[in-house]
């Protein structure tokens, strides 16, 4: 995927919210057809019988015929394939599209490729219904046949490409590293380097807490209250901006300096999910204070530093050299002399063998234990699994 930042003028930006909304109601209005149909009034409308229908409210409604058939037409194919991919297991069920969170659209065909480049730092890209809109020329533009439009809630515009990028070849060193994940350091490698994700800075995280402060005091449906709103999304996508930044640069140099990289085996999904209401036994039908609160920090923390993303992009750089191994006991067992016990961690950062002395940092450590395979269960030793060959992202959802 070829992400680059557009810059539309104001008329641009009313004519792109404009498409946006026709392939949001187009969407929502599939899901709704799919949703309510019972099995005794046929087969479920396909794509095709869908797009059929479109032409005929086309043809009856000027607001619709008004907006571009391409935008249209694609949204009811992205619905298609997210439907194939709900009955084929891989995939959520489809939900709806709120305006605010899901703004955007997808062309292909042959306009897709009609791109101008002005100078060195810009082109333009010909959006239908739109116009020619600039954009910023990051990296080179690739050869694609479709593109996305997307706005994000920091109200930003943004241009994907849907190209696949070739995978970086391995260095043919032999070398191998393990890579240990964590909240104050995050990722440690083997080799003793320890990476930190960077996040807002300690006055932008002050000025994000008064800003949330000021937003439990607005009235709902307030321009106050949109002005703090977007200056809050501001923040979040500064943030995100930077994390998705380190885990490229991240990413590219672990596949690049070594052959073989082995990461713990985690669920991401399942770590930050919200714990559940324990009943309270001296209560009749009450529940005991939940641990919500305390949770939700540590569910910030492993968001905040990449974790699910940073093995991902492992994956679509160096596919079949990344090995996911069993984390169980890794920071508990000495990387020099085998031995396990929970009293080899002093601390969250200090680990020390009460067998053979060795003293180390704990993140270091665990990272050792993880490039050797050390993945040692409670019953037998647990061998590590290579992951298989995933295609890459290549496109953003609107």
């Amino acid at each position: 995927m070829s992400r680059f930042r557009m810059y539309p003028t104001p008329a641009q930006q009313a004519a792109l919210l404009e498409q946006c909304r026709h392939a949001r109601y187009m969407w929502n209005l599939a899901l709704e057809q799919w949703s309510m149909w019972t099995r005794d009034k046929g087969p479920v409308p396909g794509f095709a019988e869908q797009c059929r229908q479109l032409t005929e409210g086309r043809a009856e409604f000027a607001w619709l015929r008004a907006g571009s058939q391409i935008v249209q037409q694609q949204a009811l194919r992205d619905f298609d394939q997210a439907a194939k991919s709900f009955y084929a297991g891989t995939h959520r069920r489809p939900t709806w599209r709120k305006a605010g969170r899901h703004e955007g659209f997808r062309i292909v065909g042959p306009r897709a490729s009609r791109v101008v480049k002005l100078n060195r730092k810009w082109a333009r890209v010909l959006v239908p219904k739109v116009g020619w809109v600039r954009f910023r020329l990051s990296r080179a533009v690739p050869a694609a046949k479709s593109y996305r439009v997307t706005r994000d809630p920091a109200g930003r515009w943004h241009l994907a490409f849907a190209a696949i990028p070739p995978p970086i070849p391995a260095p043919g060193t032999g070398e191998e590293v393990g890579v240990d994940r964590g909240i104050t350091v995050s990722a440690a490698l083997s080799t003793g380097e320890r990476l930190t994700c960077p996040g807002l800075s300690k006055r932008e995280a002050e000025r994000l807490k008064r800003l949330q402060r000021r937003l439990s005091r607005c009235c709902r449906g307030s321009n106050r209250r949109h002005r703090v709103k977007a200056a809050i999304a501001k923040l979040y996508a500064r943030a995100g901006d930077r994390r998705k930044d380190w885990v490229e640069k991240t990413s590219t140099d672990l596949a690049t300096r070594f052959d073989v990289i082995r990461v713990e085996d985690l669920r991401i999904a399942q770590l930050t999910r919200r714990p559940k209401p324990k009943p309270d036994p001296d209560r009749r039908g009450g529940y005991l204070p939940n641990r919500r609160r305390a949770k939700a920090g540590l569910n910030r923390g492993v968001l905040a530093n990449g974790w699910g993303s940073l093995v991902a992009r492992l994956e679509d750089k160096a596919p079949g050299r990344v090995e996911k191994v069993d984390p169980a006991y890794t920071s508990q067992t000495c990387s020099v002399c085998g031995h396990r016990a929970s009293e080899n961690r002093e601390n969250k950062a200090v680990f020390r063998c009460t067998a053979c002395g060795h003293r180390a940092n704990a993140d270091v450590n665990a990272a050792v234990n993880i490039a050797a395979g050390r993945a040692v269960s409670a019953r037998r030793e647990t061998p590590v699994r290579v992951s298989p060959k995933r295609e890459p992202q290549h496109a953003t959802s609107a």
